[in-house]
């Protein structure tokens, strides 16, 4: 009989556990990124795809292509936001993308992003030119990352697909 209570004591005890804790959280969704670059002459340019939230602040590195780190620092605003807590992003860094180029990645996002006001920015600096905070910024709805968005400056276009 005392196993029988420890038993129901355990089972009640379990049943007060939030969900939240023990629940699995579902894996993020993959999605093909295709940058095409405009014609512009120089060295290649290192890009920054960051998650930014719905109050404008980073949230996530989604993306580094320029893999030496001495060159960070020219990627001013994405920078800032490094800097303060450096994480190891070498599993989502790259080579940097030439003048004419395109660059094809896979980018991983989150289900619970999309249509809730987050935005992917592509952020741009090329060696001895300007640097461009905003060369591309898409809304994360499930429309604009199902089609192609014009950039402003280093940037030709980005294309999203499913992967």
């Amino acid at each position: 009989m005392k196993i029988l209570n420890r038993l129901v004591l355990a089972l009640i005890v379990i049943s007060l556990i939030p969900a939240k804790i023990y629940a699995v959280k579902p894996a993020p969704t993959k999605y093909k990124c295709m940058i095409q670059m405009t014609n512009y002459v120089g060295e290649g340019a290192y890009i920054v795809v960051s998650l930014i939230d719905p109050k404008g602040a980073y949230e996530k590195t989604l993306r580094v292509m320029g893999s030496d780190k001495k060159w960070y620092k020219d990627v001013k605003e994405w920078y800032k936001f490094y800097a303060k807590k450096p994480t190891n992003i070498s599993a989502i860094t790259g080579a940097s993308v030439s003048g004419g180029d395109r660059s094809v990645t896979v980018l991983e996002i989150e289900d619970s992003k999309l249509d809730a006001g987050y935005k992917i920015r592509f952020e741009t600096a090329v060696e001895d030119k300007e640097y461009y905070v905003k060369d591309l910024e898409i809304p994360l709805t499930k429309e604009a990352i199902s089609g192609k968005t014009d950039g402003k400056n280093y940037i030709r276009y980005v294309r999203f697909s499913s992967n």
